[in-house]
């Protein structure tokens, strides 16, 4: 076998799949080299994910013409000089691998100017090919449009997925980059559609809520440490914060975004016994170390950090998360915005005086109907006898006469009394007779079954009903939520769920599909899992995707259903069950139905 050299375009190719993974990746490379020019705004502009246009322009230093050529090669960098500066790195980028990459796989047009310069300079380059140097006007900084991104590359472009998807990772990305800079204005425009528009930030706190919402911000509580090794600082989620769905944890060092499940552990085992199990909790925690003591070159794209003493850094930001849940009250703060919240009762100095009022009883007749009576009370209806009363009282009975051959009884659904058909227990299980002794039903299992059956032929193509709130739930999901749910709103709607947006991070429930809660609450807690189901990767064949999409949905359903609250829904939802294809088993084999002998009864008398 003859052993060849690689040309340079097919070596650039290759290196940029390291750098450049997908739009994101451009977008994070840019924005960290706007950051490391000094500019003070910076605008991030894309069209169809990225995959048609990424531009990003910033207010930096700008380059000299021969600079903005020079950048564009492989290994071209100001950050770095000797190997020693390897050990004292602050900046983001410090290989040069990040444009040379990028102009690999894509067109890209670069505008430049040095503020000491009258005029700037365009340069043009394509699959690693530099076409034009030209002198152009331009505002002082660098303006870098990368066009149609992988277009020589058809594999990685094929393989690109929808642009809700891509658009989720550009908001990710863009994100980590703004919340290392609050002083720094940040904006970000897709398809001509301003996503965030941010101001320099008072404070990271600011920068947090500008970025994520107000209600993030009000559910957490700040950190601080300080030792010879490491400074901590940030903000964790209060405990009853924490949310199935991952989201909203962030971990820098020096100001960089980096990810570690080794520190990850020491904040969750901070949380032990103080979150549900499968929660998570939000955090922001920043550290800041000696340069010298990490390695952040040990990932083509810098988002693993090796740390010289990760042991005694794993223990302090333990304790500081710990102290942190604890000072910021881990048995739950009182929600005064909440309309659901019970009011507080407040109790006088001259209480006392008024204990010993009782409240007066009502005087019943419990021989009284109004439908067998006839005219016995029609003569004295003005006043009649109270039981347990001094006196006429005035009678609450009806004024008219009534016809005692219409079986008014027939019209009105008797909930005081149970069924002779079936018995609820706690609103867990339902019992009814049997052929063969008693049948006990297990009511959520008996949804999640019903609920399955109906989703699969939703996914069939079927439309199932959605039944509207009282009132309209308005929840807070994060831009990256809301492009989930953009993403995925026929499949919503033909399940049932009426979900529309409101802004660039809010979603409006105004109706779920039946047999979910209309709670707010939990509504609530079913966006929350929603969003947990939608950001699953479903790359399975058609029927499995549909099978499994069917029974999370029935599993959430079920979950939250209402309690049922009369002998006729639970024989409703009994004879549901039994219409069903399957009523002894739920989709995952869960068993549904059990039969109490009648042997197994008389044994135990």
């Amino acid at each position: 076998m003859e052993l060849r050299i690689l040309p340079r375009n097919i070596a650039d190719m290759i290196a940029a799949g390291e750098v450049v993974q997908r739009p994101a990746s451009v977008v994070k490379e840019l924005m960290e080299n706007a950051v490391d020019a000094g500019a003070t705004q910076v605008s991030v502009t894309v069209t169809d994910a990225g995959r048609t246009l990424i531009q990003v322009i910033d207010n930096g230093c700008g380059m000299s013409p021969d600079d903005a050529v020079l950048c564009f090669e492989r290994h071209a960098t100001s950050k770095i000089a000797t190997a020693e500066d390897l050990q004292e790195i602050i900046t983001f980028g410090f290989r040069g691998e990040a444009l040379a990459s990028i102009a690999a796989v894509a067109d890209v047009v670069l505008r430049t100017r040095r503020e000491e310069d009258e005029v700037g300079v365009e340069v043009e380059f394509s699959g690693s090919e530099h076409l034009a140097t030209r002198e152009v006007a331009t505002p002082k900084g660098s303006n870098f449009a990368v066009r149609n991104l992988f277009y020589n590359v058809p594999a990685r472009r094929k393989f690109l997925k929808s642009d809700n998807v891509e658009f989720r990772h550009i908001v990710e990305e863009f994100q980590r980059v703004a919340l290392t800079r609050p002083d720094i204005a940040f904006t970000l425009i897709h398809n001509g559609r301003d996503i965030h528009v941010l101001k320099p930030a008072k404070s990271l706190k600011f920068r947090v809520m500008d970025l994520l919402g107000s209600a993030v911000v009000g559910e957490v509580t700040d950190i601080e440490a300080d030792t010879t090794i490491v400074r901590i600082h940030g903000f964790v989620g209060r405990p009853e914060s924490a949310k199935k769905t991952l989201g909203n944890q962030f971990l820098f060092v020096n100001s960089r975004y980096f990810r570690s499940p080794y520190l990850h552990k020491a904040v969750m085992k901070a949380y032990e016994a103080l979150i549900p199990e499968g929660t998570t909790p939000s955090y922001f925690i920043f550290l800041e170390v000696d340069p010298s003591t990490i390695d952040v070159n040990i990932h083509p794209t810098k988002t693993e950090i090796k740390f010289e003493e990760d042991s005694v850094i794993f223990q302090t930001l333990y304790a500081c998360v710990r102290e942190a849940t604890a000072r910021g009250g881990a048995g739950g703060a009182i929600d005064f915005d909440n309309p659901e919240a019970r009011e507080m009762p407040v109790l006088g100095t001259r209480f006392d005086e008024y204990r010993p009022v009782s409240i007066p009883t009502a005087g019943v007749d419990p021989t009284y109907n109004p439908f067998t009576a006839g005219d016995k009370y029609l003569d004295d209806r003005d006043f009649a006898p109270v039981q347990g009363g001094a006196g006429p009282q005035p009678s609450m009975r009806p004024s008219y006469t009534v016809d005692k051959h219409e079986d008014y009884g027939k019209l009105f659904e008797d909930r005081t009394m149970p069924s002779a058909q079936v018995l609820t227990v706690q609103g867990k299980y339902i019992f009814s007779q049997s052929a063969s002794g008693v049948m006990i039903v297990n009511v959520a299992r008996a949804r999640e079954r019903i609920l399955y059956d109906r989703f699969l032929k939703v996914l069939g193509k079927e439309a199932h009903v959605s039944q509207s709130t009282l009132f309209p739930v308005q929840v807070n999901v994060g831009v990256g939520g809301r492009l989930l749910f953009d993403e995925h709103q026929d499949l919503l709607r033909r399940l049932g769920f009426d979900i529309d947006a409101f802004g660039t991070d809010t979603v409006v429930v105004n109706g779920v599909p039946e047999g979910y809660s209309t709670e707010a609450g939990k509504v609530h807690t079913m966006v929350g899992d929603l969003i947990l189901i939608l950001g699953e990767d479903h790359s399975a064949l058609p029927e499995m995707m549909e099978q499994s999409l069917a029974q999370k949905f029935a599993l959430l359903g079920a979950s939250g259903g209402e309690k049922l609250t009369s002998p006729t829904e639970a024989q409703r939802l009994v004879d549901a069950l039994l219409a069903s294809e399957n009523p002894e088993f739920t989709s995952a084999g869960r068993r549904i139905i059990s039969i109490l002998p009648l042997e197994e009864i008389d044994k135990r008398f």
